[in-house]
């Protein structure tokens, strides 16, 4: 299957390329040219299958430069019990009539990030083969929160690979940040800048195009790819947990097969509900996307308004992973919506790197309005949301789920679709201890640690395994940088 750049249908790959480099020497990112198809009886194949059985056979319509027997000893690997704490995976819960939580936050670091991380590592390293590439490759990664972490477990001393993690400071969670700076591993590299995300992942990206920097990084037997879900090795895996979960359904005997759901996703960058829009795509009964912002609502903007105006104030909310005003994975849908014109994609991102917006043409928008609905919730409503699905639903969500939930009510309220919806619950309530107390109206004080047993306490919860054994750890990465210097803290962490 061929690979094609956003920015440039010249520029055609195969997946493992697509893989080892991350993003397209244009800047623009790698998507296939032909989303393969499903049919209702290829469901009813999956629905007898386990999730890893699942991942192998989904995985290999994207890649099939990869064999069926290395997919499978990837997601074997990927998968297993002793990094994901449910058998499922990624297990379907009921929250209410016609509501279904799809709970993506069972593996490794208690976040939806796992269920393409933890296979990525085996997908680059074996992409890094095909090729024939000899360099070792440096992982550079800006994340939210969640795909910081998530990375690096994914990638600690993997051998031929070195990580680097930029996080914004004070933007993200104090459970996130002590993930990130006690990672253990000899290859790994985490660093604060004093900005947000957005300011971490236009550098990043500057850094992946910078044919100097690309020149000095070979001259040392390296070079750079990303985990970010600009990759397509990152996006790929999280295309099945939306398959599995209508399987799910229908081994629950919640839908038939041919029956249509809804999916709602809480998203930032665009990649997860991306994710949805492949699967639908391919052929899986989805009838609506539903895109649930919070109060940077740039997306929800996007999609009522057809114009992308990233010249806004920024804010640091309760759902840090989703404090994003440039949606990177926008790109691909815009290639798709546009029928591959990678002239206008290039002219729309070029428009939004000079002027901070884009405004879509007619017959783009119209198409696009057809397949999304769009909501926000702030932060109060977010609290709100928490404390009363925990009291209405004895569920206890995360502020980011929570958004989910939210946005999903109201376009019920609004529409009167009663079509049966998957929300993507996508991190663990512990992870953001001290905003679900509040919300639980507890008072807190104390770290980050102290609070995961007070709220384990209180809701008579058990914390999941990896966040409560932080407690001890040493703190190994406590260097911050200025913005614009993340070029040189790079270099410098490589000893460039």
């Amino acid at each position: 299957m061929d690979y094609a750049s956003t920015r440039n249908s010249n520029e055609k790959v195969s997946a493992a390329k697509a893989i080892a480099t991350g993003i397209a020497p244009d800047g623009g990112l790698y998507t296939p040219v032909v989303i393969p198809k499903i049919s209702n009886e290829d469901i009813v194949r999956y629905c007898k299958m386990n999730y890893q059985q699942r991942a192998a056979e989904i995985l290999h319509l994207y890649l099939d430069d990869f064999t069926s027997d290395e997919l499978q000893g990837f997601t074997k690997a990927a998968y297993s019990s002793d990094r994901f704490d449910d058998p499922a995976v990624a297990p379907v819960k009921k929250l209410s009539t016609g509501e279904y939580l799809l709970e993506l936050w069972h593996g490794p670091t208690s976040a939806f990030k796992d269920m393409a991380l933890q296979i990525l590592p085996h997908l680059m390293t074996a992409s890094l083969k095909k090729i024939n590439e000899q360099r070792e490759v440096c992982i550079l990664v800006a994340t939210s929160g969640d795909t910081g972490k998530a990375a690096l477990e994914g990638f600690a001393d993997v051998k031929g690979t070195k990580i680097i993690v930029f996080y914004p400071n004070g933007g993200v969670s104090e459970i996130q940040k002590l993930q990130m700076t006690t990672q253990k591993g000899n290859n790994v590299g985490v660093c604060a800048i004093e900005g947000n995300f957005d300011d971490a992942q236009t550098a990043v990206k500057s850094i992946f195009t910078n044919e100097d920097i690309r020149k000095q990084a070979n001259n040392k037997n390296l070079f750079f790819s990303s985990a970010n879900s600009i990759n397509w090795g990152r996006l790929a895996p999280q295309i099945v947990y939306y398959i599995s979960a209508y399987c799910d359904l229908v081994n629950q005997d919640e839908i038939k097969i041919g029956d249509q759901i809804n999916v709602c996703v809480p998203t930032g960058n665009f990649g997860n509900i991306l994710a949805a829009y492949f699967a639908k795509e391919m052929g899986l009964p989805i009838n609506r996307l539903i895109c649930a912002s919070n109060k940077n609502r740039v997306l929800t903007d996007f999609f009522e308004s057809n114009v992308y105006d990233a010249k806004r104030d920024f804010y640091s909310t309760s759902s840090p992973s989703m404090d994003i005003l440039i949606s990177s994975n926008l790109e691909r849908l815009l290639y798709y919506a546009s029928e591959h014109n990678t002239v206008l994609v290039a002219e729309l991102m070029q428009s939004l790197r000079e002027k901070g917006e884009y405004r879509l043409k007619d017959e783009i928008s119209k198409l696009i309005s057809n397949l999304v609905s769009a909501g926000s919730c702030d932060d109060q409503q977010t609290k709100d949301t928490i404390a009363s699905v925990y009291q209405e639903n004895a569920y206890l969500c995360d502020t980011h789920t929570a958004v989910g939930i939210k946005v999903y009510r109201d376009y019920k309220a609004q529409t009167g679709d009663m079509t049966k919806t998957v929300i993507a619950s996508t991190a663990s309530p512990f992870k953001f201890c001290k905003s679900v107390l509040e919300a639980l109206n507890v008072k807190t004080s104390g770290d980050g640690l102290e609070l995961i047993q007070k709220l384990s306490d209180i809701t008579n919860t058990k914390a999941p395994v990896p966040l409560s054994s932080l407690a001890g750890l040493p703190e190994r990465f406590s260097k911050s940088v200025a913005k614009d210097k993340i070029k040189d803290a790079v270099f410098e962490l490589l000893n460039l």
